[in-house]
């Protein structure tokens, strides 16, 4: 049979598409044959095989021989979280100073500066693992043909249309996004590149990648707001956020705000060349967002609530756009699958496969003490010591209250199931207590090297835990990668007002708040005190504590620290530090040196889990094979 040969830019190369059996969901059109039968008036006329063949961004799957099985092939590729969620090698943060696995996996070899073309292949083209640029490309082809197509509907009405309109504009920009966040600057595919079209298309700078997907992103905020879909549940009422009924995996006029005021952001960064112009659009853009968001009754949800962002719920009052992979076990295939990569052996009953993430203690010195005094240097901890606010024996005492709800450290509370093995009595010993502690050969619960997972740095991640585990197998709960929550936006806003206009100015027009105020609605919501006096004086003197708050606000979630770190020029630093861990060592009993009974240590981590800097680390290799094809694309250099 004759095959239908359509041209796709896979970054560095033509990729010809097989031709396969025409599905229900016409999610294959672009693989079809003419012979088949499947023509364009079949696709393009009507609104219920249109929606069917564009759909296939947000649930297309592909049939991977060697796999054996579907994998998904769409826009789910770009999560973070479905990224992470990744037979135990992979997860984001841990390719950073953030985090370490508790197994040595391929993610640690990539941190330490090891990108081999197996990696690559793995984040390219293996559909049994995250083939993201392919599928990236692939969408962003689907929504091309979704916009020069969209006004052959017969049967569909003009809010049909711009609804469309709005989601394929908003695709295209997200895939492009992706794509530049890993791989750097891109050419701007806004076209269906055919057979005889010239597909080796130099990128453009990283600048005007980021300004091309913003201008994407603001027509769909465009077409959204025509079509009334700004949001597509009711903001309030009995089942207003109910996740299927009102098919809130489709983005939104608010998501489309919240990802333009992103890109905007990016291309005022210092690694992209922004100027004060980019940065006073940034500023625009994510004050906008932010009143758009809270005019649609998004809110901040209280901090004991804030996980319901994470887990417990498809969807939260908190979030602007999100997808949620539905409901999962505690150990979701114990050492195999999802929760291997993020979650501890202990945690999933395995004793060979997960790895998990444990924050090292140079990203958990970012939580302050509860007065607001900083804690990443030893010349911070001195200060805050002088001041009676820390005290390296008592570490967790007088804390930013998010330290606790993002990570599990020795003797941390309310660790449901855990905490009973070394129970002698009820005074020494509480129940649901963490245990993370050795005392000369022996090693407390969560330490048991039973398990080759187990904690290298002293903590384990909790924000997205959501207490299942091997002792307390709660049946299924929902899992949620907050896409776009209403904390960020304000956050954007702060960040580049205080770059725009300094850090006690409003300088957009219309605005009620300044960089300092912004960055104080999020620590008020934390139960933190307001940025210390000291550190409001000038952009140069708040910027650290900008971006400070944005790691411990967005810890773990959404690849931020992972993007944050390069687009700021951060990458070096962070990259070139000696990550450490914090040690709990038993002693015989409670003394004024040590006033919890344990002595804490900061020990280095091994050699082996220690990251390395060099300047390709920017971003993602390209495959050999692909490099090899292209002329006017410049490829990223090897490393």
């Amino acid at each position: 049979m004759k095959k239908r040969i359509t041209i796709l830019l896979i970054l560095c190369m033509s990729l010809v598409l097989t031709t396969s059996c025409i599905k229900k969901f016409l999610d294959d059109y672009l693989n079809k044959a003419p012979e088949q039968g499947l023509t364009d008036d079949i696709v393009f006329t009507k609104l219920t095989n249109f929606k069917l063949f564009f759909d296939a961004v947000y649930s297309g799957t592909k049939y991977w021989s060697g796999n054996s099985s579907w994998q998904n092939y769409n826009i789910r590729c770009a999560s973070f979280m479905y990224w992470n969620w990744w037979d135990q090698k992979y997860v984001v943060e841990t390719a950073t100073d953030a985090s370490d696995n508790g197994r040595y996996m391929e993610g640690q070899a990539w941190k330490s500066g090891n990108m081999s073309e197996t990696i690559v292949n793995k984040l390219t083209y293996d559909g049994a693992r995250r083939p993201i640029l392919e599928s990236m490309f692939t969408d962003i082809r689907i929504a091309n043909f979704a916009l020069k197509n969209v006004n052959r509907i017969q049967d569909a009405t003009d809010v049909d249309k711009n609804d469309l309109r709005g989601q394929a504009y908003f695709v295209r920009a997200y895939c492009h996004f992706m794509l530049f966040k890993l791989w750097g600057p891109m050419p701007y595919i806004t076209t269906v590149i055919g057979p005889t079209d010239q597909w080796d298309i130099a990128r453009l700078t990283a600048h005007e990648t980021c300004v091309k997907i913003a201008q994407d992103f603001d027509t769909a905020y465009f077409y959204f707001n025509l079509a009334g879909t700004v949001r597509r549940d009711p903001a309030s009422g009995p089942g207003h956020n109910d996740y299927n009924a009102y098919q809130l995996y489709r983005p939104n006029g608010m998501a489309a705000l919240a990802q333009e005021s992103k890109a905007l952001l990016y291309a005022a960064s210092p690694q992209n060349s922004g100027t004060i112009a980019d940065w006073q659009n940034a500023a625009k853009t994510s004050w906008d967002a932010l009143q758009v968001a809270l005019a649609n009754g998004i809110v901040l949800l209280p901090l004991n609530n804030r996980s319901q962002n994470f887990y417990g719920t498809m969807i939260c009052d908190e979030a602007i756009w999100t997808w949620c992979p539905g409901t999962k076990s505690w150990n979701d295939g114990g050492g195999a699958n999802n929760f291997a990569s993020w979650f501890n052996g202990l945690f999933l009953a395995h004793t060979s496969s997960p790895s998990g993430v444990d924050p090292t203690q140079n990203f958990m010195d970012k939580y302050e003490t509860s007065w607001g005094d900083p804690l990443n240097t030893q010349a911070d901890r001195d200060a805050a010591v002088a001041l009676t606010h820390y005290n390296e024996q008592n570490p967790f005492a007088n804390r930013d209250p998010r330290l606790e709800t993002d990570a599990i450290h020795n003797q941390s509370t309310n660790v449901i199931g855990w905490g009973q093995v070394f129970a002698t009595d009820a005074i020494s010993h509480t129940l649901n207590r963490a245990e993370i502690w050795r005392k000369g050969a022996v090693n407390s619960e969560l330490l048991n090297s039973t398990y080759a997972g187990i904690t290298q740095t002293g903590y384990y991640m909790r924000k997205w835990w959501a207490n299942n585990s091997t002792n307390n197998q709660i049946a299924a709960t929902y899992w949620t990668d907050p896409l776009n929550r209403l904390a960020e936006l304000y956050l954007n806003y702060a960040e580049a007002s205080n770059e725009a206009y300094g850090p006690t100015t409003i300088g957009v027009a219309g605005a009620t708040l300044t960089a300092v105020d912004a960055i104080n609605v999020i620590r008020t919501r934390a139960g933190m005190p307001n940025v210390q006096a000291a550190y409001i004086g000038s952009p140069d003197a708040f910027r650290p504590r900008i971006k400070n708050e944005r790691c411990v606000e967005l810890s773990w979630e959404g690849g931020n620290y992972y993007c944050d770190i390069r687009r700021w020029n951060d990458l070096q630093a962070a990259m070139s530090s000696t990550l450490i861990g914090m040690i709990a060592e038993k002693q015989a009993a409670i003394t004024p040196a040590y006033p919890t009974g344990y002595m804490y240590v900061r020990k280095p981590l091994s050699a082996d889990r220690q990251p390395m800097w060099k300047w390709q680390m920017y971003y993602l290799p390209f495959n050999n094979a692909d490099k090899l094809k292209m002329k006017n694309f410049v490829a990223n250099p090897v490393w």
